[in-house]
């Protein structure tokens, strides 16, 4: 079964596959060798978030034990319930569709939740808390009203995402595939390949050993002896590297500390109290901040499920939308602080082999790992150079998918997807560099920089803001003027402005927050500062613009200027 998975197309189902019928669902191979690869793929995918979101949070002095037995428990149940949910819908789609290769959507943590929410909500509100010039309150109460803060952002992000299902079936039809996989493309280069690198070349030993382990295999498709699942292998082999070094003491290389684990937590099962609903006042602020993620987890979701046709396995886009959005209710009302999405890698995980074994598999060891407490085990004994060369073959594999399933004369559009993203990677790390305590303890701010630099720097920081949305914009108007569909591009371009006026695109807040263009002085932070209308209302008109520029073209062109598919013998010649 292995070896026939890997040798069949990810993205075309089989012949004998196109007709339903009992006997095929009866023998529905839900459980393969090739769940194991999946398994460990997508379950160190989930592990991963959680480690992410501890370490991120304790950077801000966060306490790591509040953290583990109140944000960890209910955040992992979220996990548990979609992945579960998914399980169930694999095997509704085998039925319908009589196929016996169904791979089950997966479902885990959000990552640009992960680092959006802990370094733009979590975090400042904690500092906020026990600021001796602010709230002044003891690390557990600021710890608190910091979770408190967090609940009330992922129950609303839920309750957007499940009003937001019913039309996502409609946007699948009306959004072009380059559109939608391009801003998949985007994310899956940026923040799932890139990012990890840097963890796992800060350990370049195991952390190119497991790398090459997991793309060999999963990649070049290379076997690994008596057939040991690419993560699996990785895993040991690189793992037992980095312990030997530990053991050797080379500098940087130090056993870790295995911390006491508290079985059974039970403090995240205060949220199900309610006294979170008092931090109304307290989140509102926050709620600008986490609702643009909510959103773009719903142009996620409609992308995996794009992305799972394009593999062979066409799931209803509202219901795969619906269970993340009960997933995060869920997860938000049992003290949960990431939202939960599915996740970009399916044709990832159908090229593994994987069915629905993988994803009932990670739903029991990440949910039992939170609400057993187990998780604190885990985080302390598996080093993380060994476990991140999943996240980048997974976004290879989605990239590659991305171009692979979109027609060629639409290449240009899902690469003009990534453009917004490598913003975003160019802000990452300037930011870093900015905010860190040198700089800031020689006075060096943005504002000493040359004025080229100053510009240069809020461009590509406007640019960054709300990225995910930008790129699938972007790419849909493209794809939509080399379809000579200039109405259509028009349309884009004017929802651009539209978006850009209350930020959900360029927005100039620190956290990508919303505003709206005018507003009473009373009304706060909601309403945009006059010192930053200038750069917004020019975005804005440059989209508008361009918008009566598309509808020009229209008018002055034929209508039916036919645009080939070019051919391979044409663009090897441009070549």
């Amino acid at each position: 079964m292995l070896n026939e998975a890997n040798e069949a197309s990810p993205y075309q189902p089989s012949e004998s596959d196109q007709t339903p019928s009992e006997d095929a669902f009866a023998g529905y191979q839900w459980l393969t060798r090739g769940d194991i690869n999946a398994f460990f793929g997508l379950m160190l995918d989930n592990l991963t978030g959680l480690f992410l979101m501890v370490v991120l949070l304790t950077g801000f002095g966060f306490p790591t034990d509040f953290a583990l037995t109140a944000l960890v428990p209910g955040t992992a149940l979220g996990v548990l319930i979609g992945d579960l949910a998914f399980v169930y819908f694999a095997f509704r789609l085998a039925k319908k569709t009589g196929k016996s290769d169904v791979t089950a959507m997966p479902l885990g943590l959000d990552t640009p939740s992960v680092f959006g929410i802990t370094l733009f909500i979590l975090g400042p509100s904690f500092l906020e808390g026990v600021d001796a010039k602010g709230l002044a309150l003891a690390a557990e109460d600021a710890a608190y009203r910091t979770w408190h803060i967090g609940i009330w952002c992922i129950v609303m992000s839920g309750v957007l995402k499940l009003v937001c299902a019913p039309a996502t079936e409609l946007i699948r039809r009306t959004v072009p595939r380059a559109s939608l996989l391009g801003s998949l493309a985007a994310i899956a280069l940026v923040l799932i390949s890139f990012l990890p690198l840097g963890e796992i070349l800060s350990r370049p030993l195991p952390g190119l050993v497991a790398l090459s382990i997991v793309l060999t295999a999963l990649i070049a498709r290379l076997p690994l002896p008596w057939n040991i699942p690419g993560t699996l292998g990785a895993l040991i082999v690189a793992g037992v590297m980095y312990y030997l070094m530990c053991l050797v003491g080379v500098e940087g290389y130090q056993v870790p500390t295995i911390g006491a684990v508290q079985w059974m937590p039970e403090r995240w099962m205060e949220a199900w109290n309610g006294q979170w609903l008092s931090a109304w006042r307290d989140a509102l602020p926050y709620l600008p901040i986490a609702l643009p993620f909510a959103i773009a987890t719903v142009v996620g979701g409609i992308d995996c499920a794009e992305s799972a046709a394009a593999a062979g396995d066409d799931y209803h886009t509202p219901t795969v939308v619906g269970v993340e959005a009960i997933a995060t209710l869920v997860a938000g009302l049992s003290g949960g602080v990431i939202q939960t999405t599915p996740y970009i890698g399916h044709p990832a995980y159908k090229a593994m082999g994987g069915r629905a074994g993988y994803t009932l598999g990670t739903a029991l060891v990440i949910g039992s790992a939170g609400l057993i407490g187990y998780f604190t085990l885990l985080n302390d004994i598996i080093p993380k150079p060994v476990i991140y060369p999943i996240l980048v073959f997974i976004g290879l594999e989605i990239t590659a998918q991305s171009f692979a399933a979109t027609k060629q004369k639409h290449y240009p559009a899902v690469a003009m997807a990534c453009l917004p993203a490598l913003a975003f990677l160019a802000l990452n790390f300037s930011e870093q560099i900015i905010n860190s305590q040198a700089v800031r303890d020689a006075g060096i701010t943005m504002a000493d920089m040359a004025p080229p630099l100053q510009e240069s720097y809020e461009a590509i920081r406007l640019l960054s803001q709300g990225f995910i949305i930008t790129s699938l914009l972007w790419a849909w108007a493209m794809a939509a003027t080399i379809d000579r569909n200039f109405r259509t591009a028009a349309a884009v371009f004017f929802v651009c402005a539209a978006f850009t006026l209350v930020g959900l695109m360029h927005s100039p807040l620190d956290g990508n927050r919303l505003f709206l263009p005018f507003g009473l002085e009373s009304w706060g932070d909601v309403v945009l500062g006059a010192e930053d209308r200038a750069k917004v209302f020019e975005f804005a008109f440059g989209y508008a613009i361009i918008g009566g520029l598309m509808l020009l073209w229209k008018q002055l062109l034929p209508d039916s200027v036919p645009v080939d598919e070019p051919s391979l013998e044409h663009a090897e010649g441009d070549a």
